[in-house]
């Protein structure tokens, strides 16, 4: 990565030529807006994003086409992967934009969770920075479709003090569409309550709760965009969901929207559990145990989620560990999304261009670091495999700083898979679909500088996938 462009000077006039497409003065602004001093980067946030929205390349919300799909007007034919972008994102970015366009594949999110805006130092605006302007450094233009995935509510602080959690979520929440998030998942399973007796009493909380969410993202999306809304029945890692928990949940949900935000829109897609987990299970060798995933249910479920409800359909979570002949069948049993991050985080930490040194050093200082995660039971393989996600944030900038034919060798990796991914979830040739259902809406590009403003990352234990 190129570094530089430390004065405000010297950002301008990088800002100055990004119409000509200089490659390398996008690059340098790139690395201004990430890791240079205040002033500088905010100046080059705003340059970069200004050519972004001059050559019509913007933040969207897909919540229309997953409603067209509901409706049975889009087809239910492609499941739209979501794309967890933790470490090298720049590069990463890249690599899946640059996949996209030679696939045509529209109908893609890049998305961040809660957990991760904290563990790899990403707050929503810089997130939507480095990912519009990789899609503006591979000639991408038309809608990008950025996604808060699990905005949870943590059930541990919800019992002990419920506002202050919630709030915190909704701040979040408000953070994130400022910076052009229009596609929230929340996550209330967290608070699904197995004990009570009925369907409708375990998903109560979980349906009042996503709704309250809900109500505060109708007040606070941009004129004239819907955010695209998902909620959450069985908390991944649990045991499989039922239909009657999606029943319970979504005429829940309805009630409770009636009553919070009435005449608003609701949900546009429902998360459910498979079988799956976050990241997998590493076995002692650092491997990852392979999962038995309930195919059946996820097409019963995505099935009734359009039929009766009129969402896209069902989302799988923790599906990026899984072998890769499975990928070809989320399409055919109708899962509207699949959420995808482990995977590209492990592409980054064993390839063989990555350096040793780099790596011994991280893994030495996670030893001490994230001591009270393991296990007495875990071997080496077994606890860095859980927890090296925690330095892509510390070390952020020696990842960024990596040789150029290192991240040459890794990106080009990465983009391999992506075209794998796109192509066996069926998304080539989506661009004009998403075009369609995703137009620009005038007074919707976000305001940068305000969005900058966002306080700091924040300790949370939530989950990706």
């Amino acid at each position: 990565m190129l570094t530089g462009l430390k004065t405000l000077d010297e950002v301008r006039q990088a800002v100055a030529v990004l119409a000509t497409g200089n490659g390398d003065a996008l690059d340098r602004l790139v690395w201004a807006g990430v890791f240079g001093p205040a002033g500088a980067r905010e100046a080059a946030r705003q340059g970069v994003l200004d050519q972004c929205r001059s050559v019509g390349l913007y933040p969207a919300s897909i919540h229309a086409l997953y409603l067209a799909r509901g409706r049975g007007e889009a087809p239910a034919t492609f499941t739209v992967p979501a794309i967890n972008i933790r470490g090298l994102a720049y590069d990463t970015a890249r690599a899946l934009f640059r996949a996209r366009k030679a696939l045509d594949a529209g109908a893609v999110i890049c998305e961040i969770a809660r957990s991760e805006i904290s563990y790899t130092g990403q707050r929503p605006a810089e997130y939507t920075f480095v990912v519009m302007a990789a899609a503006l450094r591979e000639g991408w233009t038309g809608p990008v479709f950025l996604q808060g995935d699990h905005f949870q509510v943590n059930a541990k602080k919800y019992t002990s003090g419920p506002a202050a959690e919630l709030q915190a979520v909704l701040e979040l929440t408000a953070e994130a569409i400022k910076a052009g998030f229009y596609n929230i998942d929340v996550d209330t399973s967290t608070l699904v309550d197995l004990s009570k007796p009925t369907h409708a009493e375990q998903q109560a909380l979980n349906s009042r709760v996503c709704a309250e969410v809900t109500a505060f993202i109708r007040k606070h999306e941009p004129q004239g965009v819907t955010v695209s809304v998902g909620g959450e029945i069985g908390e991944v890692g649990g045991k499989n969901s039922t239909a009657e928990e999606l029943t319970a949940f979504v005429e829940g949900y309805a009630k409770d929207m009636a009553r919070l935000a009435p005449g608003k829109p609701g949900m546009s897609k429902i998360s459910i559990q498979t079988g799956t987990s976050h990241g997998g299970v590493p076995l002692p060798d650092g491997t990852v145990a392979k999962v038995k995933l309930d195919l059946d249910t996820l097409q019963a479920l995505s099935k009734l989620a359009r039929e009766h409800y009129g969402f896209a359909g069902a989302v799988q979570h923790g599906a990026s560990t899984l072998p890769p002949e499975l990928f070809g069948e989320f399409a055919r049993r109708g899962a509207c999304e699949i959420h995808l991050a482990t995977e590209f985080q492990n592409m980054l930490f064993d390839h063989p261009a990555f350096p040793a040194d780099l790596k011994k050093s991280i893994y030495d200082e996670l030893r001490v670091s994230e001591a009270a995660d393991r296990k007495s039971t875990d071997t080496d393989e077994q606890f860095f495999y859980k927890v090296r996600k925690k330095a892509l944030g510390a070390r952020k900038q020696d990842l960024w700083s990596l040789p150029a034919d290192t991240r040459r060798a890794i990106s080009e990796r990465l983009e391999e898979r992506f075209t794998f991914l796109l192509t066996q979830l069926q998304v080539k040739g989506t661009r004009k679909l998403a075009e369609k259902y995703a137009p620009f809406v005038p007074g919707s590009y976000p305001t940068f500088e305000e969005a900058l403003a966002a306080k700091g990352p924040e300790d949370v234990s939530g989950l990706s996938d």
